[in-house]
């Protein structure tokens, strides 16, 4: 296979088209220079309507969603691999949960990773990462992904920092690999700001169906904000890529961040311009009687 080629001889490039230009904007270009504070996380630029009509949009953008899912399942031809990353009470469960409500089941698969396995942690650190990678045909979701390894694992001193230097450029050539072999990236940053994210910590442990959801250790994790913010700076600087970029999504209001993400999957996936497969020649004759 050359180099930048699709296993359909596609350009790489053809890749990061964006058709919707209204949230082309929160695209973080590969050489650009980032410092999270200058990304508004209250922005809803781009919809220049209101919650109600954001709501409205959405279910529209589903039921796109919910059609196109069926073709990428159905075809067998592409995949889609979506990663979310964010800090604690960014909204990764919610997005899922309110952008995916309407799709197959079969073709979507949410994965999740915690703490390394001990049969994990023999191998590198990509090794568990692909093994959960979309097939032919399939939506796989990253619940937090492979880029814990540069922001955990990091922020806590788990690796050396020559290491984690290092897997800026192993996860480029790993999700290179998967493009070229014709999975379509896309991977969003859930921008949310320390305020907003203690307001629903707090919520968590003030409405009882919403307990199961904080945990002891997000406290901790809080005071390393700062940390966090660096970690994330320099990964979403080292990692954005023209085949796949970062979005930074804006997060503290849940309607919206749900947009932006519904909007740019919606786009990526029309923009396959999949169909329906045909009968077999053999089988156009076939009568059910």
């Amino acid at each position: 296979m050359r180099h930048g080629k699709t296993a359909k001889g596609r350009s790489l490039a053809d890749r990061r088209i964006v058709k919707d230009p209204k949230f082309e904007k929160y695209i973080l270009r590969r050489g650009a220079k980032l410092r999270l504070d200058d990304w508004d996380p209250d922005s809803k630029a781009g919809f220049d309507h209101g919650k109600r009509e954001g709501f409205e949009e959405l279910g529209r953008l589903t039921k796109r969603l919910e059609a196109q899912q069926e073709l990428l399942y159905a075809e067998r031809e592409h995949s889609l691999l979506i990663v979310l990353q964010g800090m604690d009470a960014s909204g990764k469960d919610g997005t899922i949960r309110r952008v995916f409500e309407g799709v197959n089941p079969q073709g979507v698969v949410v994965a999740k990773f915690g703490p390394p396995t001990q049969a994990e942690s023999g191998h590198d650190f990509l090794w568990r990462v692909h093994q959960r990678a979309p097939g032919k045909g399939e939506i796989v979701i990253f619940n937090r992904s492979h880029y814990e390894g540069v922001l955990v694992e990091r922020v806590h001193k788990l690796v050396p920092r020559t290491v984690w230097k290092a897997r800026f450029q192993q996860i480029n050539d790993f999700e290179r690999l998967l493009c070229e072999s014709g999975t379509s990236i896309l991977k969003f940053y859930l921008n949310v700001s320390a305020e907003e994210q203690r307001k629903r910590l707090e919520e968590r442990l003030q409405d009882p169906s919403k307990n199961w959801k904080f945990s002891t250790r997000d406290i901790p994790e809080r005071g390393l904000w700062k940390d966090y913010m660096g970690a994330y700076e320099d990964a979403l600087r080292n990692t954005t890529t023209e085949y796949a970029p970062w979005y930074i999504v804006p997060s503290n209001h849940a309607w919206f961040r749900d947009l932006v993400v519904c909007t740019v999957i919606v786009e990526r996936l029309e923009g396959m311009r999949m169909r329906y497969p045909r009968l077999p020649k053999a089988d156009e004759s076939v009568t059910v009687k």
